[in-house]
């Protein structure tokens, strides 16, 4: 480092470079995103917020293989000015449709998530559309508050192999 140089810079210029994000589309995931995607959930302050346990990579191949080949989940990549910044999709689960997302951290706070998640909405037509999500993670709550999910009910949701115990609201975006 040179005189007169913050070990803080590079995250300056990063926050700063993070306000040109304007252009936020969904595209097919390719094979190709997947090394990325997985660095993402290995990434503590997500998975944390997300009260989820990292897979490890067969765990996660194994689950990309399975929903990749599926024909009841819309799966897209989520691409901010030409860089993979996440992924979301619509899925089945207990007979009801559900949405989900994940963003990697250095994308947090910009308005992907809401952007993302309007486009999937307008591509997604089923209503009701449900999401689950901790309720210590408010940002991900706005983001669906923000795209017209409302919390129908809250509740304490017990360990799993794949997620950790929390407080959870499900939330709905009714017709």
């Amino acid at each position: 480092m040179n005189a007169g140089e913050s070990a803080l810079q590079p995250e300056y210029e990063h926050e700063q470079a993070g306000n040109l994000f304007t252009d936020v589309r969904l595209r097919m995931v390719q094979r190709d995103d997947l090394a990325i995607l997985y660095e993402f959930q290995l990434d503590p302050a997500g998975y944390r917020m997300a009260f989820t346990r990292p897979r490890t990579a067969d765990d996660f191949d194994a689950h990309w293989d399975k929903i990749l080949d599926s024909s009841t989940v819309v799966l897209r990549a989520i691409v901010a000015s030409d860089a993979l910044v996440g992924s979301i999709s619509c899925f089945q689960s207990d007979n009801q449709h559900y949405v989900g997302y994940w963003i990697g951290r250095e994308f947090w706070g910009q308005g992907i998530a809401t952007r993302a998640l309007a486009l999937l909405l307008d591509e997604v037509l089923i209503r009701p559309l449900f999401a689950r999500v901790a309720v210590s993670n408010v940002a991900s709550i706005r983001v669906l508050e923000k795209c017209g999910f409302r919390t129908i009910l809250r509740e304490w949701s017990p360990s799993t192999e794949r997620f950790v115990e929390c407080e959870e609201a499900l939330m709905v975006l009714a017709d």
